[in-house]
């Protein structure tokens, strides 16, 4: 009797997990309607080299076999790393967005440092980016320290052409989403890279009790971090497992709005899958082996969005 009740619970179990993942599936490849598309909407997928451990010339190959339009990197300070990454985006006809951003606790030094990555990688004659991202700030400076950011890069990007963008990352100006609201509000033209994930983490919610700062994120934004947060973390181990619809389904809502509006504009959108490798990625304990394969997470997510936005 035991034996029977132990397998009806595993099957009806089984059965239940299978239905959920069926669900996820068909969801997520529900494309939008394209009835309001401009057909001056572009889409531009890219791959993160965040916990690749090969070389940059073997990343570069896997981005270009695996099927992404590019890649999204830190700009190299470094003379000859320029003229490596140059090259190789060169070999592989691959395009760029930049990151910059600056470390130090010390406000000015971050500032200065700060300017100086992005002045380069926004003059550079050499290869210009689709996008500049910036890690911008830190939590802790004041408003009127962080502004210095945003007043530095606006300017920059008209003078350069290039759009600049603030990400919503946490330890970063952006941080909350109660907090980056004030720096919308108050500022009509800060545009911002839509890192919700992060949000989600501070807030401790899929941020339903926030749809006003959340409407107001996603009209400013150009450039999306696909990574699928919760509200304990910034990164589920797995979006293709059932128990994470509800934050997938989530964020594949944020998504879709900013696509809609993207492709009513006629606008580029671009979109880098950032899910990260330990211990972004969740561990088994003692041995610190990743529960999930984070390069095959990033291609999933990656073939999901060009199934689901791509005309």
């Amino acid at each position: 009797m035991k034996q029977n009740r132990r397998k009806f619970i595993e099957t009806t179990a089984s059965a239940t997990a299978a239905l959920l993942l069926t669900s996820i599936t068909d969801f997520a490849e529900t494309k939008p309607s394209n009835k309001h598309m401009n057909k001056n909407f572009e889409l531009k997928l890219l791959a993160t080299n965040w916990g690749f451990e090969g070389s940059l010339d073997s990343y570069c190959k896997k981005v270009k076999k695996d099927g992404y339009d590019g890649i999204e990197i830190w700009w190299p300070m470094d003379k000859k790393d320029q003229e490596e990454l140059f090259r190789l985006l060169k070999k592989y006809d691959l395009e760029v967005g930049f990151l910059c951003g600056a470390y130090q606790s010390d406000y000015n030094e971050h500032l200065q440092y700060f300017k100086k990555m992005i002045d380069e990688a926004a003059t550079n004659e050499i290869q210009k980016p689709l996008y500049i991202n910036c890690h911008s700030g830190k939590d802790f400076f004041s408003y009127e320290e962080n502004v210095a950011f945003i007043n530095h890069t606006m300017p920059l990007s008209k003078k350069t052409g290039i759009p600049i963008y603030h990400e919503t990352h946490r330890s970063r100006m952006l941080f909350a989403a109660p907090v980056a609201k004030q720096y919308m509000q108050k500022i009509p033209g800060l545009r911002i890279t839509f890192d919700v994930s992060h949000w989600c983490n501070v807030s401790e919610t899929l941020l339903q009790d926030q749809p006003e700062t959340l409407a107001l994120a996603i009209e400013r934004t150009d450039h999306i971090h696909a990574r699928i947060g919760h509200a304990e973390g910034p990164q589920v181990n797995d979006p293709r497992a059932p128990e994470w619809k509800a934050a997938l389904d989530a964020h594949l809502a944020w998504w879709d709005k900013i696509v809609e509006r993207k492709k009513k504009a006629g606008e580029r959108l671009t979109i880098l899958t950032e899910f990260g490798p330990p211990d972004y990625m969740p561990t088994t304990p003692y041995t610190k082996e990743p529960l999930a394969d984070q390069w095959g997470i990033n291609v999933y997510i990656m073939n999901l969005l060009r199934k689901r936005y791509a005309v």
